[in-house]
């Protein structure tokens, strides 16, 4: 099997150990995948589906935030806290916004 060594910042290098760690693999088993559809001929941009996705989301959940504004502020501000909290349990927030 051949061997592929890139350098990377620090802080990458953690983040990527702390996903990894969520998800119960290693850091090479976590980006295989994204290695391997870089590499295949019949794929477009690596994170074009999922950047189409994520955005889709991301649209549906502000018109939801927004409804849920106007009805409950406190509501919006308790879901928030949950759903940031969510995010940093699986090492999906940079450390300065970890609380």
């Amino acid at each position: 099997m051949a061997r592929v060594t890139i350098r990377i910042d620090d802080a990458l290098y953690l983040r990527l150990q702390r996903r990894a760690r969520s998800v119960g693999v290693s850091v090479a088993e976590l980006l295989r995948p994204a290695i391997d559809q870089a590499a295949d001929p019949r794929s477009g941009y690596v994170y074009t589906t999922q950047d189409e996705i994520l955005s889709g989301v991301i649209q549906t959940l502000a018109i939801v935030a927004a409804s849920i504004r106007r009805r409950s502020p406190e509501t919006l501000e308790e879901g928030m806290a949950d759903a940031k909290q969510m995010l940093s349990d699986r090492g999906l927030l940079p450390p300065e916004e970890r609380s």
